[in-house]
């Protein structure tokens, strides 16, 4: 695109209810927050578990930063891969039952640094229609054939894994799909796996921390997992832990590979030690304050008993992704912007991130968050509803 084709396109995309603005963050994260001057309920975040502004986090950050220093200097292959790194890649595999994990900057960097690190031109990544953005361009990306799968169609999955013909083969799936909050079939994936001598690569992004035993995420809800050779795992640090990051998690021989072959692992400068530090200082909350996990199970309950009779219906969903459904992006931002008049932020989601038709508001519930802040959120989706049928 030429930039004299910029403006024109900027317009058309405001005219579809299409353009996206980034807003201003001033002070800590949480359910109560001050954008762009203002101050909002949020229910906007992926801080889950209410620990990105959590006071141990900082305190551990801020003593690995008076010790070590702030940058790492270097790429982990240099100079850059400090102790603080290396003992939270172990503290992480054991975290997750996994017998060793590696450090990503990003959870996008991490899913392209695996999946071309397996797979080239020979080989094919089997994809549910729904994954995260980061999974579809790491494959397309790898050069290896991408096979799409209908939502969760498990058998759509096994019949094109019987046809496959691919000299290596991955199946690639979100755990917690981020736009639905629907979960995927984890064990039965495995199943399929070892059946068609597939590899599996778990996204468990918005799994970790919030599912299963002590938050150990996916591998560990509703039971434990059998280990296997074949599986990978991928957790996000920005999301229920409160900090930033990802690891993946894996065989020894797995990660000692990607140690070597990731690219957007071996030509980037390591993340700040003190990330580390404050990761470390996460998991411990995360495993012990059960209390977190049991707050948002109440306050998902009470948002389901409490939209009932609303005209925009919620999706099906028991984590802490609850999408309103609405249909069309301009009915989604007009609702948003009814809201946040209200004092509430959420934000629209609509094509191309969703299907068009499908354009939602994501409510995104947090520990932080209280009974009382839900049903100030039921209260004014209700007076929105009221106005849109005396409308």
């Amino acid at each position: 695109m030429l930039p004299e084709q910029l403006q024109s396109a900027l317009v058309d995309l405001d005219a579809q209810g299409l353009l996206r603005r980034r807003r201003v963050l001033d002070g800590v994260q949480g359910a109560r927050v001050r954008v762009d001057g203002r101050e909002y309920l949020s229910f906007s975040s992926n801080d889950y578990l209410g620990l990105a502004g959590h006071p141990a986090l900082a305190e551990a950050a801020c003593k690995a930063a008076s010790e070590v220093g702030v940058g790492a200097g270097a790429a982990h292959l240099l100079t850059g891969h400090h102790r603080l790194h290396h003992d939270l890649e172990r503290e992480l595999a054991a975290f997750v039952g996994m017998p060793a994990a590696l450090l990503f900057a990003t959870g996008y960097m991490a899913n392209l640094g695996v999946i071309q690190a397996l797979l080239d031109r020979h080989g094919e990544v089997f994809e549910d229609r729904l994954n995260h953005a980061s999974l579809v361009d790491a494959a397309q990306l790898s050069r290896a054939r991408l096979t799409r799968y209908p939502h969760l169609d498990l058998a759509a999955l096994e019949q094109q894994l019987a046809s496959s013909r691919a000299k290596v083969k991955l199946i690639a799936s979100d755990t917690v799909f981020s736009m639905d909050g629907d979960l995927a079939p984890v064990a039965e994936l495995l199943a399929l796996a070892e059946r068609h001598d597939a590899w599996l690569y778990l996204d468990d992004a918005h799994g970790f921390g919030v599912l299963g035993e002590k938050g150990r995420g996916a591998l560990s809800a509703p039971c434990p997992m059998p280990l296997a050779p074949r599986l990978i795992y991928l957790a996000t640090l920005g999301k229920a832990a409160g900090v930033a990051g990802a690891f993946v998690a894996g065989s020894g021989e797995l990660i000692e590979w990607l140690v070597n072959k990731a690219r957007t692992y071996i030509y980037t400068t390591a993340q700040p030690p003190l990330l580390a530090a404050a990761v470390s200082a996460s998991l411990k909350l995360i495993a012990q304050e059960t209390w977190r996990r049991e707050r948002l199970r109440e306050l998902i309950a009470r948002l389901k008993a409490g939209v009932v009779g609303l005209p925009w219906p919620l999706m099906a969903s028991d984590t802490p992704i609850q999408p309103l459904l609405v249909g069309d992006q301009h009915a989604a931002l007009a609702l948003a912007s009814g809201l946040k008049q209200r004092g509430i932020l959420i934000p629209a989601i609509r094509p191309p991130t969703v299907p068009l038709g499908s354009a939602r508001l994501r409510i995104s519930l947090s520990a932080a968050h209280t009974v009382a802040e839900v049903d100030e959120l039921l209260a004014a989706l209700h007076e929105l509803a009221e106005g849109k049928t005396r409308g």
